[in-house]
C-alpha cells in the first residue's frame, strides 16, 4: 500500500497519476475510499472556472470510505468502519471557530478546492474531520451525507421547523435535498417549485407532496392554493438568481422569512424596497458543521430522506473524465452522479 492512484485536474484535463500514500500519524485515518458524488462546483473546477482553486488539484469533497488503518492517538474510530469525510479545513483560532461557526473560518478551505480532495485509491486525513455512518446506510448514500448536510444546515436557520409551512424554489439535487429535510424535520407542508418537469417528478418520487412548474402556474397562485391567504412562512432559494429570489421578495407573506440556500454566479438585481417593506427577514446559508452530518445521518437511517432516487447513473474511477462528460452533456436531466472509485 505504498502508492496509490490519484486523479489530478487541471482547467480541461484530468490525469490519472500514482503517488505515494502517506503515513498514518499519530491523530489520523486511512480510508480506503468507496464512492464520490460529483457536484456543480467540481465541474465549475473541471472548466477553470472556480475562482478560489489553484491548479492542479484533486478533487473529491462529497465521499464514502472504509478505514484501514487509525493512529495511535485515534480512539473512536477502527478499522473496517464505515465513515464519510466533512471536508472543511479550519483555522481554530479566528473569531468564527472561536465561537463555534467554523464553517465560516476566516481561513477555509475545502478538500477539492484550496487543499487536495479525496479522488484516490486511499486518503489520509486527521479524525477530526471523519464521521462513523451505520452499516445499514450503502456506501452510495454515506457519499450524499455531505449534500445532505448543505440542506439540513440551511433549513436549521429557521430554527425549529416542526410545523411551519415551507416553500423550497428549484427542485436540483439541494433544492430537493432541502424539501426532503424539511419534511423530514417537520414542517406542515412543503412546496418545491422548479421550470423542470423531470426534476419535479424526482421530487415526487422522494415524497415531495406539493409541486410545481412556475412555467405552466403562477407562483402567488400556487401559493395561495397550497396555503391559503397566510402563504408560507419560510421560502428557500435553492435557484440562485434575479427570477427565484425575485419571486421569494414579490409573494412572500409580510413578515416572513426567506433563505438563500444557493451560490449566486454574479451580483444580484433584487428589490430590496419590497423587502424592506415587507419587513422580511433575509438569511443566507453556509456550507455545515458537525452536528449536521449527525442530523443527515439520522434522516436518512430514518427513511424521512431518500438519497438513492437522486443517483442519476455510476461511473468506474477509471471513466472519471466520461463522467464529468457526461454531466455536462445532460445538465437539465442530471441529478447526482457517483463515481466507483474501487472499479
Amino acid at each position: 500500500m505504498n502508492m496509490k492512484q490519484q486523479v489530478m485536474i487541471e482547467p480541461g484535463k484530468i490525469i490519472f497519476q500514482d503517488v505515494p500514500v502517506p503515513e498514518t500519524g499519530m491523530n489520523d485515518v486511512r480510508i480506503r475510499i468507496k464512492n464520490i458524488g460529483i457536484c456543480g462546483s467540481d465541474i465549475h473546477v473541471y472548466h477553470g472556472q472556480h475562482p478560489f482553486t489553484s491548479y492542479p488539484v484533486t478533487q473529491g469533497h462529497e465521499v464514502s470510505g472504509e478505514i484501514v488503518e487509525v493512529g495511535e492517538s485515534v480512539q473512536h474510530l477502527k478499522p473496517g468502519q464505515k465513515v464519510t469525510i466533512e471536508p472543511q479545513v479550519t483555522c481554530g483560532h479566528c473569531h468564527p471557530c472561536r465561537h463555534g461557526k467554523y464553517n465560516l473560518c476566516e481561513e477555509l478551505k475545502v478538500m477539492g478546492f484550496q487543499t487536495t480532495g479525496t479522488a484516490s485509491e486511499y486518503f489520509v486525513c486527521n479524525q477530526m474531520y471523519v464521521t462513523p455512518v451505520p452499516e445499514e446506510l450503502s456506501f452510495e448514500e454515506a457519499a450524499m451525507i455531505e449534500p445532505l448536510a448543505v440542506a439540513v444546515h440551511a433549513v436549521k436557520q429557521m430554527g425549529d421547523i416542526n410545523g411551519l409551512d415551507v416553500v423550497v424554489i428549484g427542485a436540483g439535487p439541494i433544492g430537493n435535498l432541502v424539501a426532503q429535510s424539511a419534511k423530514g424535520m417537520g414542517a406542515r407542508k412543503v412546496m418545491i417549485t422548479d421550470i423542470s418537469d423531470m426534476r419535479l417528478v424526482k421530487a415526487k418520487e422522494c415524497g415531495i407532496d406539493y409541486r410545481v412548474n412556475t412555467l405552466k402556474k403562477d407562483f402567488n397562485e400556487a401559493m395561495f392554493e397550497t396555503f391559503g391567504p397566510d402563504k408560507a412562512d419560510v421560502i428557500y432559494d435553492c435557484a440562485g438568481n434575479d427570477i427565484s429570489m425575485g419571486q421569494a421578495i414579490a409573494h412572500a407573506r409580510k413578515g416572513s422569512a426567506i433563505v438563500l440556500v444557493a451560490v449566486f454566479s454574479k451580483k444580484a438585481n433584487i428589490d430590496l424596497a419590497v423587502a424592506n417593506d415587507h419587513e422580511l427577514d433575509l438569511k443566507s446559508t453556509m456550507m455545515y458543521r458537525h452536528d449536521d452530518y449527525v442530523d443527515a445521518i439520522q434522516l436518512v437511517k430514518d427513511h424521512k430522506v431518500l438519497l438513492e432516487p437522486l443517483i442519476s447513473k455510476k461511473f468506474p474511477f477509471e471513466k472519471f473524465l466520461d463522467a464529468y462528460q457526461y454531466i455536462d452533456d445532460n445538465r437539465e436531466t442530471t441529478m447526482k452522479v457517483i463515481i466507483d472509485v474501487q472499479k
